[in-house]
């Protein structure tokens, strides 16, 4: 690594550069997860090394981007890039998979303290690949947010989990068009510029749920969205619709579990937990 750290300070930006990286998975949700404390890529870079290493078939292929980057007052900083390229204020899974990947580098506290574009967060490794993610309260809830008819639906729910969601109930996920409906809703315009992810919600019983989410910044579904767990979940226990702790949040890569003290107005505690884990490892040819 060390040989890399001076190669970064060598190249140009038109030479090529090669750079270590790790494939994680967070219950289906998959990253490029990159040690920035060596690197020190720009935020220019690291949008760029997204976009061009993201997308599926021609590249690694992966949800988003993670940097694990210094801070001068937490354990590190943690940088979010989607797919897309665009720059993801928090990202629940890829949060939780982080967390992991620090542990391995050898930042092993009890308990973690990270930065990230949503504000500091705390997190412990549980299990050999279970990490708890512990959350700050949401914002911006409105229940009763109109959508366009022609999505299909009427309204939803908005919160912030770290990032903007529209939470709509449904009978089932497995009817939803989610390719035609997604898009249409998550650039409503009552949402605003940023737009949100959209989560559609099946009830299962008191303490599950059944959820797939449409995210933005990626444009597709994604196998799971830790923050669309915790807001279907925190959502539902708002609306009565489940009632007890942990919930279980059942999604097309695997099944989270979001844990509510209090009320979703007057939360004591909030967490987010499930598997994260290390894909394999190797290198790419950047050419910055």
């Amino acid at each position: 690594m060390v040989d890399q750290v001076k190669k970064r300070r060598e190249y140009s930006m038109t030479s090529t550069l090669v750079v270590e990286f790790t494939k994680m998975s967070g219950a289906g949700n998959d990253f490029i997860v990159i040690d920035n404390r060596f690197y020190h890529f720009s935020d220019d870079e690291l949008a760029r090394i997204a976009k061009k290493w993201c997308p599926r078939r021609t590249a690694v292929g992966a949800d988003g981007l993670l940097a694990l980057s210094p801070s001068q007052k937490a354990d590190f900083r943690m940088l979010y890039f989607n797919a897309d390229g665009s720059r993801g204020s928090m990202c629940g899974n890829g949060a939780r998979c982080l967390v992991l990947f620090a542990t391995l580098a050898g930042i092993s506290p009890a308990v973690l303290v990270f930065e990230s574009d949503a504000g500091m967060y705390e997190a412990r490794v549980t299990g050999h690949t279970t990490v708890r993610l512990s959350v700050p309260a949401p914002r911006e809830f409105h229940e009763d947010i109109p959508v366009p008819q022609s999505s299909g639906y009427s309204n939803g729910t908005r919160i912030w989990t770290g990032t903007e969601h529209l939470v709509v109930f449904v009978p089932s996920v497995e009817g939803v068009d989610i390719e035609r409906s997604g898009p249409i809703m998550r650039h409503a315009p009552v949402l605003g510029e940023a737009g949100a992810n959209v989560d559609f919600v099946e009830v299962l019983g008191d303490d599950a749920l059944r959820v797939r989410t449409w995210e933005k910044g990626v444009e597709a579904e994604t196998l799971a969205c830790g923050t669309g767990a915790l807001a279907s979940a925190l959502v539902a226990a708002q609306a009565a619709r489940v009632s007890g702790s942990p919930i279980a949040v059942h999604m097309p890569g695997g099944t989270l579990q979001v844990h509510l003290e209090g009320s979703l107005m007057h939360p004591e505690y909030i967490a987010l937990e499930g598997e994260a884990r290390v894909v394999y490892r190797g290198t790419l040819d950047l050419v910055l």
